[in-house]
């Protein structure tokens, strides 16, 4: 039996495992986690809108009726491309086809000591510490007394304005204008100070001007302040350093969120030294028409890790749906090969792109139209709500959303550890 070996239970590693669950082969899936993460909705975890349970779903249990898939758990620590082995801690396991979707980190351009004190979110681990560091952040501007200590703890600054950046920033408008209001004595939670930094001229950059603005005017109309064409020179516990026209400003702060950038997982620089393969600058690995790393038919190379050009030469983006066309389309092409049929070059159709603002408000580039506003923020519901893995998870997110909706409040306000950069502000 022909044995395909998939590397990643994300978008890409999951759904290829799921169209190749009727075909006559033999499916391993391999992952750190026993879990699939819908990572979209990372946010809303961070801004205690929804649990980490909302979200996520054991792999065993999407896949159970599959019989042909098995699970396994582990942490891969090399690829035998001679032997087609994957080589984990404590095993090996032998391929035919391999498949490898191990995603993306987040990327700090050489800076990596700035990760200590600003956290990007791709983890539910992530999206846990941010949600600790704000929360945690207004129960300390409780105690002080001291109002420059008081504007450091309520300062939040965004690094990036990209969809996850946008997001964060109008739900952080949300969480102190109105879910914490008349929850504090000494302090007004309505005052905390949510900062965007993007080097770029607009928030949204990848976005057409007139949604770009809109985002931009929503953003405002909550509370926010965007600061477009300003660069990060340092990240400190004390604050964010930035060059702005020429000139240096410092902004204190103790919280950082980091949404400017993600690197390809270290199994693209593996994969190089392995076989030679070619990296772009975010550590994706260059691949060919049909998702093959070049050289070796035998190894697909899908989602954030894959380098794949689009439609106008530039490399496909880092997002939910490329993945998952890229997932369905490789067990395809095993499938042909399985019937010794042709299949065609891999293409992606674009189903456009979205973004939320806040309650009630996001913008949204569709194929042959651009929405913004409630109808919007209808669609953008509608459309993560059905993409979610399990009818239960559904059912969850529709509930707590009703619910956070009528009442404005956020259940999932839970600090279970004191964030250490928390920590240090309480001693010093």
């Amino acid at each position: 039996m022909h044995r395909v070996v998939i590397v990643g239970g994300g978008f890409a590693g999951l759904h290829a495992a799921r169209h190749l669950g009727h075909l006559d082969v033999s499916v391993t899936l391999i992952d750190t986690r026993n879990f699939h993460l819908f990572q979209p909705l990372l946010y809303q975890v961070a801004t205690a809108s929804l649990s980490p349970a909302n979200i996520a779903a054991p792999l065993r249990t999407i896949l159970k009726n599959q019989k042909n898939t098995t699970v396994l758990m582990g942490q891969v620590i090399d690829i035998d491309v001679e032997k087609r082995e994957v080589v984990l801690e404590d095993a090996r396991v032998p391929y035919d086809s391999l498949l490898l979707a191990t995603g993306a980190r987040h990327q700090y351009f050489g800076r990596d000591d700035w990760e200590k004190y600003a956290p990007g979110l791709k983890t539910i681990e992530d999206a846990l510490n941010i949600r600790q560091r704000i929360l945690t952040a207004f129960e300390l501007a409780e105690r002080e007394t001291d109002p420059k200590a008081i504007e450091r703890l309520l300062n939040f600054v965004i690094i990036g304005s990209g969809p996850t950046g946008v997001e964060l920033a109008g739900a952080l408008c949300e969480v102190s204008r109105q879910t914490l209001t008349r929850e504090f004595r000494n302090i007004d939670p309505s005052k905390a100070h949510i900062i965007i930094l993007e080097r770029q001229n607009r928030v949204l950059p990848m976005y057409p001007d007139e949604l770009s603005k809109n985002a931009g005017d929503t953003l405002r109309a909550l509370g926010a302040e965007l600061r477009p064409g300003v660069v990060v020179t340092d990240i400190t516990k004390q604050g964010v350093e930035i060059e702005v026209n020429g000139g240096k400003e410092f902004i204190p702060t103790a919280n950082v969120i980091w949404a400017a950038g993600v690197l390809a997982s270290p199994m693209g620089k593996k994969l190089a030294e392995k076989t030679g393969a070619e990296l772009d600058p975010a550590g994706r690995v260059k691949v060919d028409d049909h998702l093959h790393l070049p050289g070796h038919p035998e190894i697909f190379v899908l989602g954030d890790l894959a380098h794949c050009p689009g439609p106008k030469g530039t490399p496909l983006p880092a997002v939910a749906p490329v993945a998952t066309q890229m997932g369905r389309y490789a067990a395809q092409v095993i499938e042909d090969q399985l019937a010794n049929r042709t299949t065609p070059p891999f293409n992606y159709h674009d189903l456009g792109s979205m973004a939320t603002i806040g309650r009630s408000n996001a913008v949204a580039q569709l194929p042959w139209f651009k929405l913004s506003g409630f109808l919007a923020w209808v669609a953008w519901l509608f459309i993560h709500l059905m993409n979610l893995i399990e009818f239960q998870n559904r059912v969850l997110v529709l509930m707590q959303w009703s619910w956070n909706y009528v009442t404005w409040r956020r259940a999932a306000r839970l600090i279970t550890e004191v964030p250490t950069i928390q920590c240090e502000h309480e001693k010093g």
